[in-house]
């Protein structure tokens, strides 16, 4: 029989705690977060930055599975805090009282429709915008709303046409010669006007040096979130709510990020991380024309001139390239990047590098692949002495065909590699190089050879 209070009725027995454990495989070596948070010294880190809780020391706080951004902790019961728990229920003392929180408000469900920025220079439409409308179109289906673009410049009737073929059902459109040339003050009132007016739930913008700074002046002025350089965007039906992922903890782990209670939810995605769709010849839609409701007097930055980089032409794009040959710390100097060059020639490719060359100066930047480079989306990406950390995982880890060539066998790019050849690249890069020549019917250049 139940023990009874004072009054008569059912003692409620003391709920259990629980302890807490690690989920197989679900552990992301975040970088110790978990163990940092427990206020009783109940977990220490293995050699692969997996937590080892020890039980005697737990005290079901529950402050390491809140803290875990995979969610690969839990809290599990003995068989008789099982059953104390079981008689809770019986006595209607099922849950825990919920944590009180703040009035949560209530989001103006008159926002609708997903839009994208078609950024454009002279005319010419950047390519990620047209990679962002192929993602769009993915989140306007799951919402059930129009896939929307809207362009400001001057003399840019023409890009709404190239919309349509990409998807857009319509285009909104701001043609006046203020806006020529981006500045951030006309750009950001013709943003915050249309938006305002058509009260669209989503944008997406291109993370690039005139989408960063527009979307996020235009989110300060109509006082929404902003996520920044985003990898992965999806929708959570049951909230209409856009799920924006993105490196955190200097790329050691990633975060999904919600914009809860304010609308619209604003994005910025690199270029190369979404892929471009094939465009519709021949796709019509409608275009909704709106004026500038700006003077020129009103802009306080004029441009007197725009001078074209000279030297924009001889630097390597390493984003639009199909082939990648790549090297990492494991190059050990920079004179053996010739050694990639001739792989790369042979490929049609282009050499590229991870942070570590270039900060030892082997490599210049523009050919630096990662979070803190360049995002690319290449055919075939060959990486020799690449480790593989999450920073330069996030930059290539779309690659059609990922071949890796490491000593280490357990280096983290074999975790995302198609390929893996364990051994010296000093060897097997040579002797790539050499095969691929015979393949191609050209002759081998056996003065460079190694190995």
């Amino acid at each position: 029989m139940p023990e009874k209070s004072s009054l008569g009725e059912p003692k409620r027995p003391k709920r259990p705690r629980g302890r807490a454990r690690l989920i197989e495989g679900k552990c992301i070596a975040c970088g110790a977060l978990c163990q940092a948070e427990c206020p009783a010294d109940a977990i220490e880190m293995n050699d692969r930055g997996e937590p080892i809780i020890i039980l005697e020391n737990c005290i079901g706080c529950k402050k390491c599975v809140k803290v875990c951004p995979a969610a690969a902790l839990e809290m599990f019961f003995t068989p008789e805090e099982e059953a104390v728990l079981a008689e809770l229920a019986r006595l209607g003392f099922a849950k825990e009282a919920p944590e009180k929180e703040g009035p949560v408000p209530r989001v103006d469900q008159s926002y609708r429709g997903v839009w994208v920025f078609v950024e454009q220079q002279n005319g010419r439409a950047a390519a990620v915008s047209w990679e962002l409308l192929g993602a769009g179109a993915r989140l306007a289906a799951d919402l059930e709303v129009d896939l929307c673009a809207y362009i400001l410049g001057h003399e840019i009737g023409h890009l709404a046409e190239e919309a349509f073929a990409y998807g857009a059902k319509k285009v909104y459109l701001v043609d006046d010669p203020i806006l020529k040339n981006y500045r951030t003050e006309p750009y950001l009132k013709a943003s915050s006007d249309l938006i305002r007016k058509y009260k669209p739930e989503v944008v997406l913008m291109g993370a690039t040096g005139l989408g960063r700074d527009l979307a996020g002046a235009v989110a300060t002025d109509l006082h929404t979130g902003l996520t920044a350089d985003c990898t992965g965007l999806a929708i959570d039906k049951a909230g209409r709510l856009l799920e924006q992922t993105r490196p955190a903890f200097g790329g050691n782990i990633m975060a999904t990020i919600l914009t809860e209670r304010h609308r619209p939810q604003m994005a910025t995605v690199r270029p190369h991380v979404m892929p471009k769709p094939e465009p519709v010849s021949g796709a019509h839609g409608t275009v909704v024309v709106e004026p500038l409701d700006m003077s020129e007097d009103e802009i306080r930055v004029k441009v007197l001139e725009v001078r074209e980089d000279e030297g924009a032409a001889n630097r390597v794009d390493i984003a639009g390239a199909d082939v990648l040959v790549s090297g990492g710390r494991g190059m050990q100097g920079p004179e053996n990047y010739r050694l990639l060059q001739e792989l790369a020639d042979v490929l049609g490719g282009t050499v590229a590098s991870s942070r570590a060359a270039v900060d030892a100066g082997w490599m210049p930047y523009e050919r630096q692949v990662g979070q803190t480079g360049k995002t690319v989306r290449p055919k075939v990406y060959i990486a020799c002495g690449i480790s593989g950390a999450i920073q330069h995982l996030v930059g290539m880890q779309d690659a059609d065909l990922i071949i890796a060539i490491n000593r280490d066998k357990d280096a983290p790019i074999f975790e995302v590699a198609h390929f893996g050849l364990v051994g010296d690249l000093f060897q097997i890069v040579p002797l790539l190089t050499k095969r691929f020549r015979e393949m191609a019917g050209k002759p081998s250049d056996s003065g460079n050879q190694k190995g």
